[in-house]
């Protein structure tokens, strides 16, 4: 007489970090290592990611520096291109190999030598040659992020079940968000005036031992071979990607509202110029902002997580509807709120930014590795990513409308373009039938 084997009871760290989808971990021992893994890979770059961000951190160091200003106006232009365009080009190489998580742990090694590279032009180049050093570091560092993308978004679908790939997500955020917070209470109390070079070096330095870090964890992730496939070069994966926008109605929609939907993600320095226009807000407030910031990540990303593996579809449009509130909000602030108290209320406009970027930005992940076929998930996401990069060469205009105009037009045309994500993200379907199956 046989008996079935009860399976194993989750441990409590487990359950903790995958909730409901604790129990059909627990049975998969290889899954749930994975699991515990990523997050504390993702703990990792997300506080990374904060430490040595393009959007506020590598600004202030330009300016502590002396470099020129025009550099800092190219850094996020730098990030989004440098990271989005080149995947198309590794997609195809990366079908070749049997175990593609090496594609991200060499990524993130190098990723760490460039933060490390940028503290040392920092500290021994003149400003010029440091600023245009920290540029080109950050474009390098750019395009070794966007090939560990489509390791990432290969990988993780292979290690952890569906199901509970949202909350691992979730977690990743709300971790290394809820460092980051840790890290701006500290900046906001501790660093005054407009030349705290040391400070801003330090976070860099840091940045880089946690990009090493996560590439030792993310090599120890258990993946399994794959059968490999044939490699196509560039060109053809390029056809076969514009062949599937033709073909695949879903995968034509989520393009079209992921493109909306970048104006949320790429909207922060935009709104710091409106902040530093009409609080005037400082060098003193990045740890303030730091701070919005990090909360953000940690209260919306276990609700964000939870959700998208119910709809990642309902993310996107509910992410880009907060997208519309912030823009709104920052705009009516000058006129409510009177001057003495205007900073405190910014935070909670960055508050409010951060949540939806969250949103966005776990809401499309999930979508996209929930929704594209096995076979073919890197070309997806590759040919997804590029389509990506090259609608956000289009955004640098933001700076022309900016310098034409004024920061608040820029702020009404990112509001507009988030309600058209809006629109256009209800009209895609489920993930499950985004894609034909095979």
């Amino acid at each position: 007489m046989t008996t079935d084997t009860p399976a194993p009871a989750p441990s409590k760290l487990i359950h903790l970090l995958a909730g409901d989808a604790a129990d059909a971990l627990a049975a998969q021992p290889k899954a749930t290592r994975a699991y515990l893994l990523n997050v504390a890979n993702g703990a990792c770059t997300k506080l990374a990611e904060k430490l040595a961000g393009p959007d506020l951190v590598l600004p202030w160091l330009l300016g502590a520096i002396g470099a020129p200003s025009g550099i800092a106006a190219m850094l996020m232009p730098a990030k989004q291109s440098g990271s989005l365009l080149p995947q198309l080009m590794i997609s195809g190489w990366i079908r070749t190999r049997p175990r593609r998580k090496w594609v991200w742990v060499a990524a993130g090694a190098f990723q760490a030598l460039c933060l490390t590279a940028m503290v040392a032009a920092a500290l021994w180049l003149p400003a010029a040659s440091a600023g245009w050093s920290i540029a080109g570091l950050l474009l390098a560092f750019s395009i070794a992020s966007g090939c560990g993308s489509v390791s990432f978004q290969d990988v993780t679908p292979k290690t952890v079940p569906s199901g509970a790939r949202g909350r691992m997500l979730a977690n990743r955020s709300a971790i290394g968000g809820a460092f980051a917070l840790a890290t701006g209470i500290w900046l906001s109390t501790g660093v005054k005036g407009t030349d705290a070079l040391a400070p801003l070096l330090t976070l860099i330095g840091a940045a880089a031992v946690l990009w090493a870090a996560a590439a030792i964890l993310f090599a120890a992730i258990p993946e399994e071979k794959s059968e490999p496939g044939e490699g196509r070069d560039p060109l053809e994966e390029m056809r076969r990607g514009l062949a599937l926008m033709r073909q695949v109605t879903g995968f034509r929609r989520f393009l079209a509202a992921r493109s909306a939907l970048l104006s949320i993600e790429v909207a922060t320095p935009i709104f710091v110029l409106f902040a530093q226009e009409h609080a005037g807000a400082t060098l003193d407030d990045l740890g303030f902002y730091m701070v919005a910031t990090g909360l953000a990540a940690v209260l919306s990303s276990p609700f964000w997580g939870a959700f998208s593996d119910d709809s990642a579809r309902k993310v996107m449009t509910t992410s880009a509807a907060l997208g519309v509130v912030a823009a709104a909000a920052a705009l009516a602030l000058p006129a409510l709120v009177p001057e003495d108290i205007r900073h405190w209320a910014f935070a909670g406009v960055f508050l409010v930014l951060g949540v939806a970027v969250a949103g966005v930005r776990l809401g499309r992940k999930t979508y996209l590795a929930d929704g594209a076929p096995e076979n073919e998930r890197p070309l997806y996401i590759a040919f997804s990513n590029t389509a990506a990069g090259i609608v956000a060469i289009g955004f640098m205009g933001l700076g022309i409308v900016t310098e034409a105009t004024s920061v608040a037009t820029t702020v009404v045309v990112l509001g507009g373009l988030a309600g058209l994500g809006f629109v256009l993200s209800r009209t895609m379907p489920k993930a499950s039938r985004m894609a034909p199956s095979g």
